[in-house]
């Protein structure tokens, strides 16, 4: 099982990762057709406040036998346990237009999760806890529409995983400190998360790193709100890592139009904005560095079945709109998206250099506690 990463998984992100896809592709009268549900929305049945007790509604927690977070692709470097909880919160996977959130004994989109989790979120495997909860997720096609229903169905996913991160708190250890990270619609939560649960709450002093990726935060109107400062030196604990990756020549004026239809955390518009560029080969804000600087980049095979670490394979670079360059186009396959967009390689890029970051967090975490 342990070297079959990348069979599929490639085209299944580029397909079904969604949420920050919306700020790449313009939701236009096809992708509404193609992807948005037609029927009214209906608000998922409501389910038991302590429902995330039960061990069947996590991916990985303390207890299950085997968790796609624990996978180790070939050439990575050992790594010794980090003494930390992790909780992590999938990209959407349900493609589907039957619902406008993923029923959860929906196989397809199940099976998608896990691999999603394999691959962006095993980086963070070494940790000594690591927690991945299902939650009914936004359907794809909630991202591409102006209705009432995308932000419903966003809602009702949120309301999911928050029940899972109370009851990560209530189990997790005191003594641990905890690691929050999220991809895509995955980040669009934690930014929400962070603002409702962590910010001027005793929580914050167990944070030791957040990474909320390929989702943007605003300096301006998110992180203030978020309660934690951004990551601005690389032994820095108790902070927010957020970036965009895109290879040169780039265009994110998509992007750009697209945030004009979304709000920040303090309600404001997100229009002409700037996002967070946190640079993981730095781990520093609105750096640059060069290949050499990359300890290990996650790289598919080409035949889709399996993936290598691989080091110095590509610099990256703030620039000035807040995206992350990549300083030319890296072979990852054929999944770019417009714009030579990478956002479906936003982790496996910095494969390793994310794995030396937040266990480096977590020491600095621990030497001040």
């Amino acid at each position: 099982m342990a070297r079959k990463f990348l069979y599929l998984v490639a085209i299944l992100i580029a397909l079904f990762v969604a949420a920050g896809l919306v700020f790449q592709l313009a939701p236009d009268k096809v992708m509404r057709l193609a992807f948005v549900p037609s029927k009214p929305f209906a608000a998922p049945l409501a389910l038991p406040a302590n429902r995330y007790a039960d061990q069947k509604l996590w991916f990985a927690r303390p207890g299950l036998a085997s968790d796609p977070l624990h996978w180790e692709p070939k050439g990575a470097k050992p790594a010794a346990p980090v003494k930390a909880a992790v909780f992590f919160i999938h990209p959407t996977s349900y493609l589907a237009r039957a619902d406008w959130n993923a029923p959860l004994d929906d196989g397809e989109s199940q099976d998608r999760a896990r691999l999603f989790l394999r691959g962006l979120a095993s980086p963070l495997g070494n940790a000594v806890q690591v927690w991945a909860p299902r939650y009914r997720q936004a359907a794809f096609g909630a991202f591409f529409t102006d209705g009432p229903e995308g932000k419903q169905a966003l809602d009702a996913a949120y309301a999911d995983v928050l029940a899972a991160f109370d009851q990560f708190l209530a189990e997790a250890p005191a003594d641990l400190p905890i690691v929050l990270a999220g991809h895509s619609q995955g980040g669009f939560h934690l930014r929400r998360l962070l603002a409702e649960r962590v910010a001027d709450q005793p929580i914050a002093r167990r944070i030791a790193a957040v990474y909320a990726v390929g989702w943007p935060v605003s300096a301006e109107h998110d992180l203030p709100r978020m309660g934690l400062p951004a990551c601005t030196a690389p032994d820095q604990s108790g902070c927010v890592a957020s970036w965009l990756s895109y290879g040169e020549p780039y265009d994110a004026a998509q992007m750009a139009g697209a945030m004009a239809r979304y709000q920040g955390l303090d309600g404001q518009s997100l229009k002409g904005g700037r996002f967070l560029c946190w640079n993981p080969l730095t781990g520093t804000l609105d750096t640059n560095a060069p290949a050499s600087a990359n300890l290990g980049t996650l790289v598919p095979t080409s035949d889709l079945k399996d993936g290598e670490i691989k080091p110095g394979y590509t610099p990256a670079g703030c620039r000035k709109d807040g995206t992350l360059s990549l300083g030319g186009t890296p072979k990852m396959g054929p999944y770019v998206l417009p714009g030579n967009n990478y956002h479906v390689y936003d982790m496996p890029l910095f494969w390793e250099n994310l794995r030396a970051d937040y266990a480096r967090r977590v020491a600095a975490w621990q030497s001040k506690h």
